[in-house]
């Protein structure tokens, strides 16, 4: 459907464009305005819910370029901006025609700011700091003025550049301590010395200098790298700025970007094995790929904010500020490469993490499964990560036809009752979500779909045959999205599944399409012009209600550490509102006696135990760890706060340490490969060790326990051994 409804879109849109978009359209050959031009044309005639382009557009456009380009205030002047202020509601009308002037303008002041900013830095980067006076930053820049004068600018880089190098300077000096320390245990130094007699002994003055120099060096670096970037860089990030507007899955590729948008479905990539969001201090980890480096090392996780970037023991750039595109061009590189990643973790600790480049094979991305036992019972457990799928040739592998296999094996293997975990799976192919379905109902509709301005779609399970007519469960969190969202709310609505996960999951309920722009235009001579992803559909659940920033709500809410952490659609700029259509015919699912009894059971039992209580204290802790946003540039002061959060980390350290005293293993087929295939078998170890060690997992079984004491079908199953 998706596939056909692209080619619809493109017929529409060709059909008109092919007779306007020729490079007659302005009287010289310019490129950008032929892009502006093109985009607001696809937007306009193919977004599901189109923005009039008014006041209230430009302005919006206006201050979202101005932040992007400067989100640190550490650029522009409150003068600059107010002399851009005129284009403010002028902005939507350049659209109209073309025109590209409140880009150029901003564009030319911040090259010359930028250059101005080389001698700032410099000049402040050449005087110690004083690490004894009392004073702080505030790293919450979204509400700072803009600086009234040069001095006031010079004054908020020195207190930046201070707050940057406090890190380094402590990080020297501990590292110092702990080498003066090695020396006396060693015998290498005669005198005994404590750590208090260490410390004295380091000559501050000389840290604190290299700290300098390596900001120095870092800085040196970023305005290197930003002297790289072209013109036409920028009008890209323009560009996004207007088609963000509309909302956060709609996004211009230039030629180079659609390039990096293709290899999510190629297979394999080189890199960390990470997925980035951009934020004003860096970058966050919002998915980590199974199989990748970072998977293997465990060196970080999702929340997580990259800071810096250095090559291989060389000195980090500080990539705040930076697009997202340029810092992952740091990030990625050749297999066997090391990365040096300044992050600051969750809990609001900043340390530097090495990871060993390698090529990050998505097959890991793919279902697997594994068997449990409790009491004697056997279940099992499917983890799927993406409704994966190739568009090109749909009887290649994808993820309906594998969870189909991972649910007859397990069948064959005994168990009793499934657990499906889609936790921080960000969703898929649509077709897939509907054929997964339909391996656990009898018949019927699955989700409802509806593009802008026309009927709603109902897309069913036509197929009678139920695969698994037994106990399920389906796990989610605030990660799980899309078609995750589908196949949950799917389950829920039927009453054929329990979901037990977090109070809400993404909120992500629109379908995005991918739409080439050569494909519009008829003698292109300006060369690749890149594709625009468009949200053209919105889907919704079969009771009728939208996923979009809702979610889905779990049956059995429990807390996990993003409990209170921004992670979801609704956090997201310029999300699409929520609303319903009328529900589709369906039939609740007749296989359970009692299904509320088991939500009942499982609630109270989270509710007194005490393991949840302590993920509910962290997670509340790690919100405020990232609400404090005023920083002291005292050392001492610095070092009480980073001491403070080192123990309360450290108290927090049990949760990996619990131990369901559940056993999982591996499904026959999977353990006759484990003799060729050593990989396989440490991958499927490390996860069944750390599925041991997971609640959430332990309490899914619970349920599937009640589920089996309730459920029809075993009953019936049970009756017939009995008479046979």
């Amino acid at each position: 459907m998706k596939k056909n409804f692209t080619l619809a879109l493109l017929v529409i849109l060709v059909a008109v464009a092919s007779c306007s978009f020729t490079n007659k359209s302005f009287e010289n050959d310019d490129k950008d305005k032929l892009l502006l031009d093109l985009i607001t044309y696809v937007l306009e005639r193919g977004h599901y819910e189109p923005k009039n382009l008014n006041d209230n557009f430009s302005s919006n456009v206006f201050d979202d370029f101005i932040d992007i380009l400067d989100p640190t205030k550490r650029y522009f002047l409150a003068s600059d901006v107010r002399e851009f202020e005129k284009y403010r509601f002028m902005i939507d009308d350049e659209i109209k025609n073309t025109d590209i002037t409140f880009f150029n303008v901003v564009y030319q002041r911040l090259m010359k700011r930028m250059d101005e900013a080389q001698e700032i830095y410099k000049e402040v980067l050449s005087q110690p700091f004083d690490y004894t006076t009392q004073e702080t930053i505030n790293i919450d820049y979204k509400d700072q003025e803009y600086a009234a004068n040069k001095k006031q600018l010079k004054e908020r880089w020195r207190k930046q550049l201070k707050y940057n190098t406090l890190g380094i300077f402590d990080n020297k000096a501990e590292n110092r301590i702990a080498e003066a320390d090695q020396l006396t245990k060693t015998g290498v130094v005669t005198e005994v010395m404590t750590l208090e007699d260490i410390s004295n002994s380091i000559d501050e003055a000389a840290t604190e200098a290299e700290a300098r120099e390596n900001t120095k060096n870092t800085l040196d670096e970023f305005f290197d790298f930003i002297e790289d970037l072209e013109r036409k860089d920028w009008f890209v990030q323009y560009i996004n700025t207007i088609v963000d507007e509309f909302d956060p899955h709609t996004f211009y590729f230039a030629p180079d970007d659609k390039e990096k948008f293709d290899i999510g479905m190629s297979g394999k990539f080189e890199g960390i094995g990470a997925r980035l969001q951009k934020k004003p201090e860096g970058a966050r980890i919002m998915e980590i790929i199974s199989g990748g480096p970072v998977w293997k090392e465990q060196s970080l996780e999702v929340g997580d904010e990259i800071l810096k970037v250095g090559q291989d023991g060389e000195e980090p750039i500080d990539i705040v500020g930076m697009r997202l595109d340029d810092a992952i061009k740091l990030i990625k590189g050749p297999k066997g490469t090391v990365v040096d990643l300044t992050v600051r973790r969750v809990d609001g600790t900043v340390e530097e993490v090495s990871i060993t480049r390698d090529v990050v094979l998505l097959e890991e991305s793919y279902a697997k499964s594994a068997t449990v036992e409790r009491d004697s019972h056997k279940y099992g457990l499917i983890n799927l990560p993406k409704f994966y799928v190739d568009f090109e040739d749909y009887t290649e592998r994808n993820a309906a036809t594998d969870v189909a296999k991972e649910v007859e094996r397990l069948k064959q293997a005994g168990v009793e009752g499934i657990v499906l975990d889609l936790r921080d799976n960000g969703g898929g192919s649509l077709k897939t979500v509907v054929e997964m379905a339909g391996l656990f109902i009898k018949d019927g509709p699955i989700v409802q779909v509806r593009s802008s301005g026309q009927r709603k779609e109902v897309h069913e399970d036509k197929d009678e045959r139920i695969q698994w007519d037994g106990p399920l469960v389906i796990l989610v969190n605030e990660l799980s999205a899309s078609a995750s969202e589908i196949l949950a709310a799917a389950m829920q609505d039927y009453k054929r599944a329990v979901v037990i996960g977090s109070k809400q999951t993404f909120g992500k309920g629109t379908v995005q399409n991918v739409i080439p722009l050569d494909n519009i235009v008829r003698s292109n001579e300006h060369g690749d012009l890149g594709a625009i992803k468009l949200t053209t559909q919105k889907f919704y659940r079969i009771n009728g209600g939208s996923t979009q920033l809702e979610g889905v709500k779990s049956d059995i809410v429990v807390p996990d550490r993003y409990s209170y952490i921004d992670l979801g659609e609704r956090d997201q700029e310029n999300p699409l509102g929520w609303d319903k259509i009328t529900p589709a015919d369906y039939e609740i699912w007749d296989g359970y006696i009692d299904f509320e009894t088991a939500v009942a059971n499982s609630k109270k039992r989270m509710a007194d135990n005490p393991q949840i209580k302590l993920i509910e204290e962290n997670a509340k802790w790690l919100k405020e760890q990232q609400d404090e946003t005023v920083i002291s540039l005292n050392y001492n002061d610095y070092k009480i706060r980073e001491e403070t959060a080192k123990k309360r980390s450290d108290h927090f350290k049990s949760l990996r340490e619990y131990d369901s005293k559940l056993t999982f293993e591996s499904l026959k087929y999977e353990t006759e490969l484990f003799t060729q295939d050593s990989v396989l078998r440490e991958k499927r170890d490390r996860w069944h060790k750390n599925l041991a060690k997971d609640i959430y997992v332990e309490e899914a079984v619970n349920v599937l326990r009640d589920l089996q004491l309730n459920n029809i079908k075993s009953s019936e199953r049970k009756l017939a051994s009995v008479k046979g």
